[in-house]
C-alpha cells in the first residue's frame, strides 16, 4: 500500500514537472518564431532563407519543437489524453503574456476572457480524472 502512494506522489509530480517543461518549450518555440522574423525581415529569396538558416532564434524554435515533441511523448505514456490534450494549449496564454512584455502587445478583454477560459478548462478536464486513471 505505501509503494502504491508513493507512486501516485511520484507520477503527479512527473506530470507537473513534464507539463511545466512541455509549455516552456512550447512557448519557446512560438517566441523564437517572433523573433526570428524580426530578425530576418521576410522576404521570398535566397538571401532571405539563408538569413533564416543562419538565425539564432531559428535554432531556439527547432530546440522548442524537438524539446515538445520529446516531453509529449513521454508524458502520453503516462497522463490521461484529455487533460494532457488541453494541457498542451496553455501555451496560448503564456505566449500571450511574454509577448506583452517582450514585444509590447496588448491584451484585450476577450483575450483575458478567453486566457481564463483556457486555464480553466484544463483544471476541470484535471479534477475529472481519478488517480486510477494517472
Amino acid at each position: 500500500m505505501l509503494a502504491g502512494g508513493l507512486r501516485k506522489i511520484f507520477m503527479r509530480q512527473f506530470l507537473i514537472i513534464g507539463f511545466i517543461i512541455l509549455l516552456a518549450f512550447d512557448t519557446l518555440s512560438q517566441v523564437s518564431f517572433k523573433l526570428a522574423g524580426a530578425d530576418t525581415h521576410p522576404s521570398v529569396d535566397l538571401a532571405w532563407i539563408m538569413r533564416v538558416a543562419l538565425d539564432k532564434w531559428t535554432y531556439g524554435a527547432i530546440l522548442g519543437y524537438v524539446g515538445a515533441f520529446v516531453t509529449w511523448m513521454s508524458l502520453l505514456k503516462h497522463a490521461p489524453v484529455g487533460p494532457a490534450f488541453a494541457a498542451t494549449h496553455l501555451h496560448v496564454v503564456t505566449v500571450a503574456v511574454i509577448s506583452f512584455f517582450l514585444f509590447g502587445e496588448r491584451f484585450s478583454l476577450m483575450q483575458i476572457i478567453g486566457s481564463v477560459f483556457i486555464i480553466a478548462g484544463i483544471f476541470v478536464l484535471a479534477l475529472g480524472k481519478t488517480d486510477r486513471q494517472i
